[in-house]
């Protein structure tokens, strides 16, 4: 579908505040007629703009926040080039989630939309290629600048790292406690740091 200017923006009003709705209060509270509300929408335009209804707003709330877990790390995510930036990195990413607390917008939309529904598995599946991309860049100027991440695979070290991340994340929103979201992180950056050469 081509959108003019004012289609795009109100298209994004709709899937920015499925997207807050989602936040404040779970998934399984949101309704079309509240979206609607929230969003000064009619049925109409709702159905305009999703005509597959909630799971084609949930999907695109799922691209929505996909892109926004990663422009949230940012400018740190892209520039991993000294130890100051990967802490730097670290903190953004503890307190992203933290201030995001047990409602994950990406998380329950995909979790409702079912992980063997392809076009689900397309949105996760390339916000983490994309992450794990952006941590093995860093991983391997570590490695150039001889600071770190020496004899490791990056591409391995980064992957791990990132499972660390979701798996704490995981254990967030069952939780509310970031603790093994700080955990995985300290000790996969302390692993990459004490890979140096040998003096």
């Amino acid at each position: 579908m081509t959108l003019t200017r004012k289609g795009a923006a109100t298209r994004r009003r709709i899937v920015e505040g499925a997207a807050g709705q989602i936040r404040e209060e779970g998934v399984f509270a949101l309704r079309l007629e509240d979206v609607m509300a929230r969003t000064a929408t009619s049925k109409s335009q709702l159905f305009h703009y999703f005509p597959g209804g909630k799971d084609e707003l949930l999907l695109a709330v799922a691209r929505h926040e996909a892109q926004r877990v990663l422009e949230d790390q940012q400018p740190e995510l892209g520039a991993l080039t000294s130890w100051e930036a990967w802490l730097r990195w670290r903190d953004k990413v503890v307190a992203r989630y933290r201030a995001q607390g047990v409602n994950c917008p990406l998380h329950t939309a995909l979790s409702r939309l079912g992980s063997t529904t392809g076009a689900a598995r397309a949105v996760a599946a390339g916000l983490l290629e994309q992450w794990q991309g952006e941590l093995a860049a860093g991983i391997r100027h570590l490695q150039g600048s001889g600071e770190g991440g020496v004899g490791l695979d990056a591409e391995r070290e980064a992957a791990a790292l990132l499972a660390g991340v979701q798996g704490g994340v995981l254990i967030l929103l069952t939780t509310g406690s970031t603790v093994h979201l700080e955990a995985a992180l300290d000790s996969g950056l302390a692993r990459l740091r004490e890979a140096r050469p040998v003096s």
